[in-house]
Formats: C-alpha cells, sequence, structure tokens
C-alpha cells in the first residue's frame, strides 16, 4: 500500500492547476479565434464540448495513475493502455457525433481537446500563479 496524504495532496493541486490552464486557454481560443471564423456559435460550442472533454480526459488520466500506483509493473502496463485507448475512443466518438449532427464545429472541439497539452505546458507557469494567488 502506498502512503496516503502528501501525495495525493500533490495530484490534487496538480489537477487542479490543470483545470485553471485548461480554462485559461480555452478563454484566450475564444477570445481570439472567435473572430475570424464565419460560425461563431459553432465554434464556440465546439470549443467548450472540447475543453469540458479534456478536463475530463485530464481527472480520468489522475485517477488511472492513481490506480495504477496499487499494482505491479505488468497490471499497471496493461490498466493505462487500456484507458488510454478508453480516453481516445471516447475523443473519436464525440468527435464523429459532432461531424455527423452538426451540433458544433469538429474542429474547434479539436481545439478544445488541445487545450490539455497547452494545460500540461503551461503548469509550471500556472503553478507559481496559483501559489502566489493564495499568499
Amino acid at each position: 500500500m502506498r502512503e496516503s496524504g502528501k501525495s495525493e495532496r500533490i495530484w490534487n493541486e496538480t489537477l487542479t492547476e490543470l483545470f485553471a490552464g485548461i480554462g485559461a486557454a480555452a478563454v484566450l481560443f475564444q477570445g481570439t479565434v472567435v473572430w475570424f471564423v464565419k460560425d461563431r456559435l459553432s465554434y464556440s460550442v465546439g470549443l467548450w464540448i472540447g475543453a469540458v472533454l479534456a478536463a475530463a480526459m485530464a481527472w480520468h488520466m489522475w485517477r488511472t495513475l492513481d490506480s495504477a500506483l496499487e499494482l505491479g509493473e505488468a497490471g499497471a502496463q496493461k490498466l493505462m493502455r487500456r484507458q488510454s485507448a478508453l480516453r481516445y475512443g471516447v475523443v473519436i466518438l464525440v468527435l464523429a457525433f459532432l461531424m455527423l449532427t452538426e451540433t458544433a464545429n469538429p474542429l474547434s472541439a479539436f481545439l478544445g481537446i488541445m487545450t490539455l497539452k497547452v494545460a500540461a505546458y503551461l503548469q509550471p507557469i500556472t503553478h507559481k500563479v496559483i501559489v502566489r494567488l493564495r499568499r
């Protein structure tokens, strides 16, 4: 068994910082790119669907990593592969749904999903900002 407490707090802080980064990136993309597209409503809906999906993916990765720490090496690798395939499958289903129903722009949804990447790269900066705001 692994120790509880400090490690879970670190993960919770990192997850919070990822959520903040996803939200900040989505707001940035909403405020800038929306002026360059023809169908602003479709773009906006797609972007926020993607951003919510990115946050759900971050949470799912956190839960999967937390569960994998309880397993041995072989079990952890198997779990990580299976859960990663599940996440990517959900992304493909959501994008396919958006393409078939035309309820939102699938490219802007993909941009929203990519806010997870932006948030991951900006996490050290987000961490510093959050630490300063807590003082």
